[in-house]
């Protein structure tokens, strides 16, 4: 008998998720100093004895591999050397699009369980259910897997085969299904009418977002009718952040004037403010947005802007609090960094590194009895080595990151309609965008 248990929690994506703004520039830092250029010859020095008198003979590309990487970890968790299977695999996160299979799916009792197969792709015309448990990879058990080999090896190059092993209630026996891997477009939003109120939830910020998201509201909003319409939910919970100007554009899409984002780097000529554009497309309609500990990065800045103008209302628990920016540097045709080179600041000019965004009504997710344990808060302020942010405190950053797989179960969207509809009420809904002005 298989115990079903879905667990939607975030971890070690929080910790590798970096908010891109991907440039090429130019250093203005001085050269270095004659000590380093000592230490960098004992470093010469360290790789010759190891190449040349280790037990074993190294891979050396790996020994630099690994060094680079540790001068980069020693600054912050977010800072890494991309060799061309991460730079591949991050340039494919950010377009939002891949060669798979075209299912969503997470880890249950060390099989991987289908939550769904996505819509007109290669596992749901092969006939991949909702709710079938993957033992098998082309004969490799999944068993002693992480889910994100599991997802690997499911990847690969379009019109490669691939056999799934499945195990699937009622059946007498495993089943082996056949599917061929096509180019998969992930939804970055996936958006829902919940009777009178557009439901948007933002699950990355990749090159789509922003257009996935305008259409969404574009639907809705026709097919509800704009004077029956509520207002819209943008949930942004479990959402780990992923472009800049994505989240730039996505705060843009709510707000008609006033300043979104400011990044300041090392240098004060390095600072750079962005600001939004007229035109709202939900013609003003009242906005919530949803964060838990599981929002990191760009979903904190859209929360941020719209809390800080009063446009929306920020509601659920405290948000991830990664605060900085990475910009992606290549190296050569196949290389990267990823470096930090910024905070960001809100527009009232806060900056939430290692705080994140408290919502303006908080309400806290309860969690299943049998998932107690297994979901754990989750923040920046808890990651070793994180920069420290000016607004640091012990109460630190980030909450539980969990959403209960039926939406039915899920108290915080509940609230949120009942404030929409009128069936609820709270001093920080609806917000006053004036006095936010008089503020700013």
């Amino acid at each position: 008998m298989i115990r079903k248990v879905t667990l939607l929690a975030v971890g070690a994506l929080m910790g590798a998720t970096a908010m891109s703004a991907i440039n090429v520039f130019g250093s203005s830092a001085e050269a270095a100093g004659a000590a380093t250029y000592r230490q960098l010859a004992i470093f010469g020095n360290v790789f010759e004895r190891v190449r040349a008198q280790y037990v074993t003979p190294p891979e050396e590309d790996k020994l630099i591999e690994n060094a680079i990487n540790g001068m980069l970890t020693s600054l912050d968790p977010h800072s890494s050397y991309l060799n061309q299977e991460a730079a591949d695999d991050m340039r494919t996160q950010t377009r939002g699009e891949f060669g798979g299979l075209g299912i969503e799916v997470t880890m249950e009792d060390e099989l991987v369980k289908v939550i769904t197969p996505i819509d007109e792709t290669p596992a749901s015309r092969a006939g991949v259910l909702s709710g079938d448990f993957i033992s098998e990879i082309d004969g490799e058990p999944v068993r002693g897997l992480s889910l994100g080999q599991a997802v690997d090896k499911m990847r690969g190059p379009v019109n490669t085969a691939i056999e799934l092993t499945i195990l699937r209630e009622g059946a007498d026996a495993p089943i082996k299904i056949k599917v061929v891997r096509d180019i998969i477009a992930v939804k970055a939003v996936r958006s829902r009418v919940e009777d009178d109120i557009g439901y948007l939830r933002v699950i990355s910020f990749t090159e789509k977002t922003y257009d996935d998201l305008s259409d969404a509201i574009e639907k809705m909003t026709d097919e509800i009718g704009e004077d029956r319409l509520k207002g819209f939910v943008l949930d942004l919970r479990l959402n780990p952040g992923g472009l800049l100007d994505q989240a730039i554009s996505v705060s843009d899409a709510f707000l008609d004037r006033g300043e979104i984002v400011s990044t300041r780097g090392r240098n004060a000529e390095e600072t750079r403010r962005f600001n939004s554009r007229p035109g709202d497309l939900t013609g003003g309609k009242p906005v919530i947005v949803l964060i838990n500990g599981g929002s990191a990065s760009a979903s904190e800045i859209v929360a941020g802007a719209l809390q800080d103008h009063r446009r929306a209302t920020v509601l659920g628990t405290r948000s991830f609090g990664k605060g900085s920016v990475q910009t992606i540097i290549p190296l050569d045709s196949s290389t990267a960094l990823r470096l930090t080179t910024a905070l960001y600041y809100t527009p009232s000019g806060t900056s939430i590194q290692g705080t994140g965004i408290k919502p303006d009504i908080r309400v806290e997710q309860p969690v299943p009895e049998e998932l107690r344990g297994r979901v754990k808060p989750s923040g920046e302020s808890e990651l070793r080595g994180h920069i420290q942010g000016e607004n640091e405190d012990e109460e630190g950053s980030g909450s539980i990151a969990y959403v209960p797989p039926d939406p039915k179960d899920d108290v915080q969207l509940g609230y949120a309609m009942e404030l929409l509809r009128g069936e609820k009420t709270d001093p920080a809904f609806p917000p006053n965008p004036d006095q936010a002005a008089n503020e700013n």
